[in-house]
């Protein structure tokens, strides 16, 4: 009993360490801005003199006024968040696609150079950004997509991650089920819609999480191939912020993980269920 008193503390310990920065976050969201002005200037002290001393978690009082300014006053960092969606629910959907396909092909369409051509794909997922940056910056630019959504959301939808992760799970489904459906006739269009895909459910929502998780917290790609700052996607103008926009920055990372956060918890079986089924560990 004791030992279970312990670990749970212990446990207890860790998660409210790992969950801190959330809740300072949103504590500081319903601070004045100028509260939160003063916390920066302290943070900036603190810096430069290792004292971190008056530093405050909870408001004076409760106040809306950094999400008046956000969503009322200046609907600049809105129009940030919209630019989000448009750009990371067309990735969702067309990497969801093309990964359901490709990974169909490479598991259960026998063909030659199959596992070779597969690990060759396989290679380009271990390539950092930094690496493509300039190769798909030249192609990009001569499609003349550059400063456009698409040239964030096309390299998005080709990405492997999808395909690696749905292959995993494909090659455990037994190849008696694809032989059964050819029996009766069925192509394999109708053997990937009809069978594939319902005993995929779970995984497919795993996937979409984590695109959503990967997308939504893009700074590079758009900072490349965007120039006009009206198109950044809000996580950029986070990874960017200024002593002036500090006085609303913590009600704008609320607004800005909500999403993901109510997303997750409301697919969270399905995404522990397909990660550990497909062989991935975290």
């Amino acid at each position: 009993m004791k030992k279970k008193i312990i670990l749970t503390i212990f446990i207890g310990t860790i998660a409210l360490i790992f969950i801190m920065p959330l809740l300072i976050t949103l504590f500081n969201s319903f601070m004045e801005p100028n509260e939160v002005e003063n916390q920066y200037n302290l943070i900036i002290k603190g810096i430069e003199s290792d004292n971190f001393g008056g530093l405050k978690i909870i408001p004076n009082w409760i106040s809306f006024k950094q999400y008046y300014q956000i969503l009322i006053n200046k609907p600049k960092y809105l129009s940030l968040f919209w630019n989000s969606v448009f750009i990371v629910c067309p990735i969702i959907i067309g990497q969801i696609i093309v990964s359901l396909f490709a990974a169909y092909g490479f598991s259960k369409i026998k063909f030659r150079y199959r596992n070779k051509i597969f690990y060759f794909y396989i290679f380009l997922m271990l390539m950092p950004f930094q690496v493509v940056a300039v190769p798909n910056y030249l192609i990009l630019k001569f499609l003349g997509l550059i400063n456009k959504f698409s040239s964030i959301i096309f390299p998005g939808i080709f990405s492997v991650f999808g395909v690696f992760l749905l292959r995993q799970f494909m090659l455990k489904i037994p190849d008696e089920y694809v032989e059964a459906a050819k029996i009766d006739g069925a192509n394999h269009l109708k053997i990937l819609f009809k069978v594939i895909i319902p005993l995929s459910k779970e995984y497919i929502i795993s996937l979409c999480i984590l695109i959503l998780i990967d997308y939504w917290n893009m700074v590079e790609q758009p900072l490349v191939f965007l120039r006009d700052k009206d198109k950044y996607p809000l996580s950029l103008f986070l990874a960017q912020t200024t002593s002036e926009e500090m006085k609303i920055t913590f009600a704008a990372s609320i607004i800005y993980l909500l999403p993901v956060l109510l997303i997750f918890l409301y697919a969270e079986k399905y995404f522990v269920e397909g990660i550990k089924n497909t062989g991935m560990k975290g």
